[in-house]
């Protein structure tokens, strides 16, 4: 597996551990791959997120944005993936209903001293586009984090920092 597939498990895993929004919302969440500034997870879609009128709640496809960009920003080494500035997503069709798989891919769109930015895509199994979401993070304090660490430029390894498996 991937350093970089390793480190955004461990820095998702984090996130379960705090025990807040996220377990509640999507325990369930996947993480398949991870490369430098690219995410790829699923969601099997249970009861709770769903909206009264049975479909994907609008609210679940805003928290996944934010979680799977703060993890898109992981890709890039950075254990603490700062703060929310701005956020939104445009839904294009419902979204699934119980039982259904969203797919997602989330991508940082690009990252300097004090701001990142990401887009997130989700599509049910057939790649048909269902919503989309950008996310602006302030990472300007989580750069120094003594966890964070550095991947060679394909993600297999890492060449700066601890590599810790989490699985």
């Amino acid at each position: 597996m991937a350093a970089c597939l390793r480190f955004t498990r461990r820095v998702w895993k984090s996130f379960l551990q705090n025990k807040g929004h996220d377990t509640q919302c999507f325990p369930n969440l996947k993480i398949h791959n991870a490369s430098p500034g690219v995410v790829i997870a699923s969601l099997k879609v249970e009861p709770y997120n769903l909206n009264r009128v049975g479909t994907v709640h609008g609210g679940l496809i805003l928290s996944l944005t934010d979680t799977l960009g703060s993890l898109a920003v992981a890709t890039k080494g950075q254990y603490m993936t700062g703060v929310s500035t701005d956020i939104g997503t445009s839904f294009c069709r419902p979204s699934g209903k119980a039982g259904d798989i969203l797919h997602v891919k989330a991508e940082l769109i690009g990252m300097g001293k004090s701001l990142a930015y990401t887009r997130v895509e989700f599509t049910n199994p057939d790649g048909l586009l269902l919503a989309y979401g950008h996310h602006t993070k302030y990472v300007g304090k989580s750069s120094g984090d003594p966890q964070n660490v550095k991947f060679s430029s394909d993600g297999e390894i890492v060449v700066e920092g601890e590599d810790i498996d989490v699985d």
